[in-house]
């Protein structure tokens, strides 16, 4: 009788481990439309006259298009595949996340990695959270969405816009509801502007994290801060955009206006970027890396 409670206690224990485990299976219906292809082993292809008329959902996912094809692994049947199949979506694709929509030519899906491959060009728009935020909007050559989180990964000639800024990059990392992108390079620097009359300010850096609901970034890896006549730079830098100062520390920080002959260096040093004003911070000050951490470096 003990052994038989273990086992069902062990047994109703892993049960509600699987049903909390986010599902990978890739369910596809159709309107307007038709599937064909072997039943048992495959590949099934479903085609309709409407563009968005294939739909294809995963997990908070939702893929429409004109055409899809739901392939198994060979000598293996469909259903016995599942969680190995894979998905390619075509004929114009876009893709639903809760208040995001991308858009390209084509997606393929594995349930094998959970991840689903949006082929460039590519676009993707997100409404604000709430009033008074920015919607982000990014284009790229490729954009990855990651069914088991709210991550989306953008790759090859990213531009993220957030109401004034705007962000270059060759890949841009993104967690969609807490608006962390985080912005890197192959070679060379990420791109950061914010646009304002009289002239842009730029950020320069190897990466660049904004928390894009809440304004706030930080760069590292040695940078560069361009306001006007106004450059200072630094080993890494923290920036808000309500209050328009960046924090710069350095070995020493150095902050030059070679029009006005202006020269200034220390520790750390506090721009005013509304003020185009800089002076030595005479506070102790750290750049806040974990308020910019991604999943999984975040400290348990």
């Amino acid at each position: 009788m003990k052994r038989t409670r273990i086992f069902l206690l062990t047994f109703a224990a892993l049960a509600l481990a699987l049903a909390a485990a986010p599902t990978r299976v890739i369910k596809i219906s159709y309107l307007e439309g038709k599937r064909s292809g072997n039943l048992r082993y495959g590949p099934w292809i479903y085609e309709s006259s409407k563009p968005d008329g294939i739909i294809g959902t995963v997990g908070d996912l939702e893929i429409r298009a004109r055409k899809a094809v739901l392939e198994a692994p060979k000598g293996e049947s469909m259903q016995a595949a599942e969680g190995k199949r894979k998905a390619t979506f075509e004929g114009g694709v876009t893709v639903l996340r809760g208040r995001l929509t991308a858009k390209g030519p084509s997606l393929v899906y594995s349930e094998a990695t959970g991840l689903g491959v949006l082929a460039g060009p590519a676009r993707m728009h997100q409404e604000p959270a709430k009033k008074g935020e920015d919607a982000v909007d990014v284009s790229a050559q490729e954009m990855s969405f990651d069914v088991d989180t709210d991550i989306s990964t953008s790759s090859g000639g990213v531009k993220l816009v957030n109401g004034n800024q705007s962000g270059y990059a060759d890949s841009v990392y993104y967690e969609e509801e807490r608006g962390l992108a985080v912005f890197t390079m192959k070679e060379g620097s990420v791109k950061l502007v914010r646009h304002r009359k009289g002239g842009d300010l730029i950020i320069h850096a190897p990466q660049v994290r904004s928390l894009t609901r809440q304004k706030k970034l930080i760069a590292t890896g040695g940078v560069e801060l361009v306001d006007g006549d106004l450059v200072t730079k630094g080993t890494a830098l923290y920036y808000d955009d309500e209050s328009g100062e960046a924090i710069i520390i350095g070995k020493p920080a150095r902050s030059v206006n070679e029009k006005e002959g202006f020269k200034i260096s220390g520790g750390t040093l506090l721009h005013n970027v509304n003020k185009h004003r800089v002076q030595v911070y005479r506070k102790g000050f750290e750049i806040p890396l974990q308020e910019f951490e991604k999943v999984g470096e975040q400290k348990k």
